[in-house]
């Protein structure tokens, strides 16, 4: 059996940041002229880079407009979520385990670089994360594959022993499409809308890493 690496995508795994990035979408795009429907943010928004999902909702823009928009959410988003960021319920013990049982793992994320040492920084999770990939490292957000492939490679992995855990319909598509197992996590979306993974959990209470190694590979 080869080894096997843990993906882990930031927002609605790590933390559960998606009620924050949702009220500072609403009030940016309000801002900016766009009301937010539940499907806009579903098909067009969650997962994806800010260039992505900037260029789907205003059209084309010039690189310095498209620069201070994401910008403009990023830290309104920032500011919202400060006092009441926390992991993801049971994330600490399921970090404190793939220490223990030194099994590698990533942060594979479309946020940009200012809200992952944001995130890391107020969790105090900095430690068991020396491997992190940002928006800066692709061109092709979620649901393209790249941002996983280029992870398992910084890890020496090959995609197929590597577990992405996801919260967006996009990161389970990005994580199917480059071949790695598939946990969906309940925070953005329901089971059913999670049913093209490989295991559905609501949080990491009680998760061991190894055992979830067991269950994907059969091992």
């Amino acid at each position: 059996m080869q080894p096997i690496a843990f993906l882990f995508d930031m927002d609605g795994v790590i933390i559960d940041s998606n009620p924050f990035h949702k009220t500072a979408l609403k009030q940016f795009c309000k801002k900016h002229g766009h009301e937010l429907t539940e499907e806009v943010l579903k098909e067009k928004i969650y997962g994806r880079t800010n260039k992505d999902w900037l260029t789907n909702l205003f059209g084309k823009l010039e690189p310095e407009k498209l620069k201070a928009y994401a910008e403009e959410k990023e830290q309104l988003f920032r500011d919202l979520y400060e006092n009441d960021i926390r992991l993801v319920d049971g994330l600490d013990s399921f970090l404190k385990k793939l220490d223990e049982y030194k099994i590698p793992r990533a942060i594979a994320t479309s946020a940009p670089r200012a809200n992952v040492d944001f995130t890391l920084a107020k969790t105090g999770t900095h430690k068991y994360f020396e491997t992190i990939l940002d928006d800066s490292f692709v061109t092709e957000g979620k649901p393209n594959p790249q941002i996983y492939l280029k992870s398992a490679a910084a890890l020496n992995f090959k995609p197929e022993n590597c577990i992405v855990i996801e919260d967006s319909i996009s990161g389970v598509q990005a994580g199917k499409n480059a071949g790695c197992k598939v946990i969906g996590i309940t925070t953005t979306h329901i089971k059913e809308e999670l049913a093209d993974t490989d295991m559905i959990i609501e949080n990491f209470v009680g998760l061991d890493p190894k055992e979830v190694i067991s269950q994907l590979f059969r091992v």
